[in-house]
C-alpha cells in the first residue's frame, strides 16, 4: 500500500541540516576575506538564514550588510561571485550535487524592529 502524502509543517531535518552547513561554509569564506570583491570587502555581511529546496538543489541565502546600508550594492557583488561561492560552498557541504545558490535581503530585522516599536508603543498608551 503506497504511503499518502502528509501536510508538512516546515521544513526537513535534513533541509535544516544542510543550509545550517551552507550558513556557516558561506559565513567562513566571508570572514576569511577569499571573496576578491572591493564591495564586499568593504563591508561585514551577515549570513542570516539559508533555505534549502526539498530536493537540497536550491540554496535561498539570506544575507544583511551590517547596519543595513548599501544592501542592493552587497546582493549584486553576491550575485557577480555566485559562480566562485557555489563552488566553494558545494565543495565544504560535499553534497551529491551542488545547489544552486540565490541571495535575497534579509527583512527579518526591520520587521523585528518594527514590531519592537509597535510594543513599545503599546506599553506608552497603557
Amino acid at each position: 500500500m503506497p504511503r499518502q502524502a502528509t501536510p508538512r509543517s516546515g521544513p526537513s531535518q535534513r533541509q535544516l541540516r544542510v543550509g545550517e552547513l551552507v550558513r556557516h561554509a558561506l559565513s567562513e569564506l566571508l570572514a576569511r576575506g577569499e571573496i576578491h570583491d572591493d564591495i564586499i570587502a568593504e563591508h561585514v555581511i551577515t549570513v542570516s538564514e539559508v533555505r534549502m529546496s526539498p530536493d537540497l538543489r536550491l540554496a535561498t541565502i539570506f544575507v544583511l550588510p551590517l547596519g543595513g546600508a548599501n544592501a542592493d550594492e552587497v546582493l549584486a557583488a553576491l550575485e557577480r561571485n555566485r559562480r566562485f561561492i557555489r563552488g566553494v560552498v558545494a565543495r565544504a557541504v560535499n553534497l551529491k550535487f551542488a545547489p544552486d545558490i540565490r541571495f535575497r535581503k534579509d527583512e527579518s530585522f526591520e520587521s523585528g524592529q518594527h514590531i519592537d516599536r509597535l510594543l513599545d508603543s503599546l506599553k506608552d498608551q497603557q
